[in-house]
């Protein structure tokens, strides 16, 4: 887990790198929002690489189309009910895996966006 500024604050170059993160002012994906992730602090994406980011035909990041057969191997992949989604639920936070579209895998925020 680094810091986004280690990738030059490129969303892209983080979730390529497979890169846990949180704080990243952005805006949201496909809009002018700020995202969850900028300063309000209220989201975090975990292994965006084996926990793409599905919406219709589009899977993000690159590379991580893979990855969207949840019930095939993968370290650090996250499923519902697993001690990860608990975790942060048990905080909260939910789980963007949850969603009926997009599906965001790698999304955990505190306030369901």
């Amino acid at each position: 887990m680094s810091p986004v500024e280690a990738y030059g604050g490129d969303d892209d170059a983080s979730m390529a790198a497979n890169n846990t993160s949180a704080f990243n002012c952005r805006a949201v994906t496909d809009g002018s929002a700020w995202s969850e992730h900028d300063a309000y602090g209220r989201a975090i994406d975990v292994n965006p690489l084996v926990n793409p980011y599905v919406a219709d035909a589009y899977v993000a990041p690159p590379g991580s189309a893979a990855n969207l057969d949840r019930d095939g191997p993968g370290t650090g992949m996250i499923r519902d009910g697993d001690p990860t989604v608990q975790a942060f639920a048990a905080h909260g936070w939910t789980w963007g895996g949850t969603w009926a579209s997009p599906k965001d895998y790698q999304h955990f925020s505190t306030t369901g966006q």
